[in-house]
């Protein structure tokens, strides 16, 4: 049977035998599919939540805006420590009334001062925030980094060894456990400071830093190490392990090769939340004295002194407690979001 060169009532040729367009395959050869690995199919579920896409964008202004703190007060033309309400060098324009509040609307908002001022001393609210978030974030990526690295360490031990290893790790783990955190902090700090620095003497910023970093450090790993060893100890039971000890690999190369790759989700899962909770730890300290004082710019600081402040200038607590409100939240709501893009089942 011929096949047909022209279609009906139509002036062009066109192929109509399906063997034409098989011979053509034959000869371009089979499509090539191409896998997909784990982390490309979580980037690929994760772009499609607009929500954790949101998030990630808005954590990411936060680190931006605490990195470039020095050039937005350039632009500002403020900083966080001079006195711009007692300085004589700016009794030219006054920016407090008699009784040391802001002039002006929600405390003092102007062209030079953007989100007003610090009543009784007319520090630049502004200035002290982005500073401010410059000491919390980065002390708290710091703390959390530590606190995963030592967590992870100590699980993958106890999980993957087991037997009397677990046993010691695990009774080290709860006696850890066993202290209350947020008192001991309280009550360790000034003891931690008074050891090293004589009291009559002012207890630099640097020190009061890693202080408080040796502390949240010691006292806040468990969750992690906990974490990391019930999903080893359910890893090390599975026929890959068994196959890969049969095989004669050594402990370290099965923990590096199999064991490490299957406990990134949880980790980095559990970073995320990690992460917004050392920030509040560390506000917490500052606000209850422990922590940064003055004059270091602080989160903690920040409410510590609006809370001075409520009942004469209460728009001196805005700004600071909305932009902590908003990180957190969506440091949180990034974290579910990153859950979800590795869970294949969550169906995003």
């Amino acid at each position: 049977m011929t096949s047909p060169t022209k279609a009906e009532g139509s002036g062009s040729a066109v192929a109509l035998d399906p063997e034409l367009d098989a011979t053509s395959e034959v000869a371009e050869g089979p499509k090539k599919l191409e896998g997909r690995s784990p982390g490309q199919l979580m980037w690929q579920r994760f772009r499609r939540d607009r929500t954790g896409m949101f998030c990630a964008g808005v954590v990411i202004f936060y680190f931006v805006i605490a990195l470039c703190a020095p050039l937005l007060t350039s632009i500002s033309g403020t900083d966080p420590y001079t006195l711009y309400g007692q300085d004589p060098t700016y009794a030219d324009k006054p920016i407090l009334d008699d009784f040391g509040l802001p002039l002006g609307y929600f405390g003092g908002m102007s062209a030079d001062h953007w989100f007003g001022v610090e009543p009784q001393y007319g520090r630049d609210l502004f200035a002290m925030l982005v500073y401010g978030m410059r000491t919390s974030l980065f002390m708290a990526l710091g703390v959390s980094v530590l606190l995963t690295v030592t967590g992870v360490i100590i699980g993958l031990i106890g999980g993957y060894f087991a037997g009397r290893t677990d046993y010691w790790l695990g009774r080290i783990t709860d006696f850890f456990l066993s202290f209350p955190s947020q008192l001991f902090f309280i009550a360790f700090m000034p003891v931690v400071t008074s050891f090293f620095v004589d009291p009559q003497e002012e207890t630099p910023t640097y020190f009061r830093a890693l202080a408080i970093l040796i502390v949240l450090w010691v006292l806040g790993w468990m969750g992690m190490a906990r974490l990391v060893r019930s999903v080893v100890l359910a890893l090390r039971e599975r026929e890959f392990i068994e196959a890969a000890k049969v095989s004669g690999a050594s402990p370290g190369r099965i923990i590096r090769k199999e064991v490490l790759p299957n406990i990134v989700t949880p980790v980095l899962v559990q970073f995320t939340y990690q992460l917004p909770s050392t920030i509040l730890t560390i506000a917490f300290l500052s606000f209850a004295g422990v922590g940064f004082v003055e004059p270091t710019p602080d989160w903690g600081r920040l409410f510590a002194a609006g809370a001075q402040y409520t009942q004469q200038d209460a728009a001196f607590i805005f700004f600071p407690g909305v932009a902590l409100v908003i990180f957190v939240l969506c440091f949180n709501l990034l974290g579910d979001s990153v859950r979800d893009a590795f869970d294949p089942k969550s169906g995003r």
